[in-house]
């Protein structure tokens, strides 16, 4: 099984993202396992059960559905591999090319900036809400841009890095199990009532899987800065300084970078369903946030997934 995942097809995968993004497909597997997650909570919740119960029921949600999809995506490579070879690359390709969202994050950062751009306010806020938790109807200007340049940072590592990194690791079975502990994260990890204790086991479970790639994150985006000709020492201070002050376990390492890099600072005020939540100010305020910004964190975000794909690409190489 160790052929399934060939730097050829990684890098395959990974320009077939740029050239196409995301489909948006009935039968995406990412929708897929959002149904599973669906349906498999219902179940669990379909008795009544105490708060330790609770948890223990999320522990099943999240196991379960972790390792059901890495089952399934594992036996369908097998069972192509054994068909023909030829079979199974393709299969690797596609199941990779499924995990990595490079185009569709930066098409969606474009989308804001260009209604931002137009002095379309209104839906420079709705394409934000399509790609971010918080409320969006009521920002301002520059909260739009400093969300969007938050989304990028913090979905560079969630949507490209990581998935590359699980995919040279351990193949499309692995990236796969990976984007369900990330999508089990986004639908049931919240610190709300309902939540709380259900979610509590696949929010742990993200932020361990995410652990190491945030963090290399961080790193590649003090690179892409050099490369880029922007503020590689401020990314690198300023993640060395900021990065443990965010709420997330993770979150703060790519967006403190981005923020040194770049010269502005990101986090503070924001409403998630209507509840006010204070970040840590990451960064220091020596540029504006505007719609350049945007462009610039996107710019940024290519590159360090660029840089990820080679530093993939060299490691298969060499275990090959």
């Amino acid at each position: 099984m160790d052929e399934m995942m060939t730097p050829l097809g990684l890098a395959i995968a990974y320009a077939v993202d740029l050239a196409l993004g995301d489909p948006q497909w009935r039968f995406h597997p990412i929708r897929l396992m959002g149904r599973l997650i669906t349906a498999f909570e219902k179940v669990l919740r379909s008795s009544p059960f105490s708060r330790t119960g609770e948890k223990a029921n999320g522990v099943l949600l999240c196991g379960g559905v972790v390792l059901l999809v890495y089952g399934i995506a594992w036996a369908a490579l097998a069972a192509a591999f054994r068909a023909h070879e030829y079979a199974g690359f393709c299969l690797a390709l596609v199941l990779a090319y499924f995990t990595i969202s490079a185009r569709a994050l930066g098409d969606a950062a474009q989308a804001v900036r260009t209604c931002l751009a137009a002095g379309d306010g209104a839906g420079a806020r709705g394409r934000l809400a399509m790609v971010v938790g918080r409320d969006t109807a009521a920002l301002s200007r520059k909260e739009v841009v400093r969300a969007a340049v938050e989304t990028v940072a913090e979905n560079t590592s969630d949507g490209i890095v990581a998935p590359l990194f699980y995919l040279a690791l351990g193949g499309p079975a692995l990236g796969m199990a990976y984007k369900a502990v990330n999508t089990l994260d986004s639908m049931v990890g919240h610190k709300n009532r309902r939540y709380r204790a259900m979610g509590w086991a696949s929010a742990r479970c993200d932020d361990a899987a995410n652990f190491f790639p945030a963090r290399l994150t961080g790193l590649l985006m003090v690179a892409a800065a050099f490369i880029t000709r922007r503020d590689w020492r401020g990314a690198y201070t300023i993640m060395c300084r900021d990065a443990r002050k965010h709420a997330s376990l993770n979150s703060g390492y790519p967006e403190s970078a981005m923020a040194g890099a770049l010269g502005v600072q990101l986090g503070g005020r924001s409403s998630y369903h209507g509840v006010l939540r204070h970040t840590a100010r990451l960064g220091e305020e020596k540029q504006p946030l505007t719609g350049q910004s945007i462009r610039e964190a996107v710019e940024m975000m290519y590159c360090a997934s660029a840089l990820m794909l080679l530093l993939c690409l060299l490691c298969r190489g060499a275990l090959a």
